[in-house]
């Protein structure tokens, strides 16, 4: 090798070593263990929640806390692991770019399992299962039982991003379908008359009858589209999904899930195998 080539020679070397150090460390971050080390390593588990999602992952703004049977789960999970829990807000609506940003680690919001969903990322053992069910205020003239969910003249909302967004856009034939976006709220569109009904799961309707004596819940005469909830995650990670997987079996085998359901009501809707 020349003086003149030895430069160039060096340069390419460490081109070379960099491109080298870049990859390892992508591979590293998307390899199977990749995930829990850098959970170890940063001493925190991330995990998205809808702070909105009464019994699973609620902010209760008076007391500045973050209750239900997920974001208990959450906090036992942070334990098993020996590391710091951090709450990172999500919505139904940015749950998959929030995974696929690596904005959190994992998803424990009770987000149900559907195909589309399965296309894009990536899901636990499931823990929960529910209906959906029908909300209405108790003197609406249209709504009375689950039949008039579909009738002429009649509004019907769904929270954007929902599982109850797609379904009851390809349910509802002649029922107006209203998507409600943040900051709005379904039940804020009730309560102003804007909506006759909107549709939610059994834990939400929990909060809709503990808050407001104003509303009815109608429950589905026969099974309507009963679901699988789980825990997401983002793909391509088997090693984390393995492990995420774990705690579910242990927290169904040791009744820490059943326990923590039957506190905030949730019984009737665990999947305890």
């Amino acid at each position: 090798m020349t003086e003149r080539t030895r430069p160039v020679a060096c340069i390419l070397a460490t081109a070379l070593a960099l491109l080298a150090s870049i990859f390892a460390s992508a591979r590293a971050a998307g390899s199977p263990g990749g995930r829990l080390e850098r959970i170890a390593a940063a001493g925190e588990l991330r995990v998205c929640i809808w702070p909105e999602y009464y019994g699973v992952s609620f902010h209760n703004a008076k007391s500045n806390t973050i209750t239900g049977v997920d974001a208990d789960l959450a906090r036992e999970f942070a334990r098993e692991l020996k590391v710091h829990l951090r709450f990172v807000n999500s919505s139904f609506a940015r749950l998959i770019d929030d995974l696929l940003g690596d904005s959190c680690d994992v998803a424990m919001m009770a987000v149900a399992i559907t195909p589309q969903r399965q296309e894009r990322i990536a899901f636990s053992k499931p823990h929960l299962r529910t209906d959906v069910y029908m909300v209405t205020t108790r003197n609406n003239p249209r709504v009375r039982k689950w039949e008039d969910l579909d009738r002429a003249g009649v509004r019907i909302g769904v929270a954007a991003g929902t599982v109850h967004e797609p379904l009851m856009r390809e349910r509802l034939k002649l029922s107006e379908l209203v998507v409600v976006n943040a900051p709005q709220t379904r039940e804020g569109e009730l309560e102003a008359g804007r909506i006759d009904a909107f549709m939610s799961d059994f834990p939400f309707t929990r909060k809709m009858v503990d808050y407001h004596d104003w509303v009815r819940v109608i429950a589905p005469t026969q099974p309507y589209f009963p679901v699988f909830s789980a825990f997401a995650l983002k793909p391509g990670e088997p090693d984390w999904l393995q492990r995420v997987d774990q705690f579910v079996a242990a927290i169904k085998a040791d009744g820490r899930l059943a326990k923590a359901a039957e506190r905030y009501g949730l019984e009737p809707i665990v999947v305890r195998e």
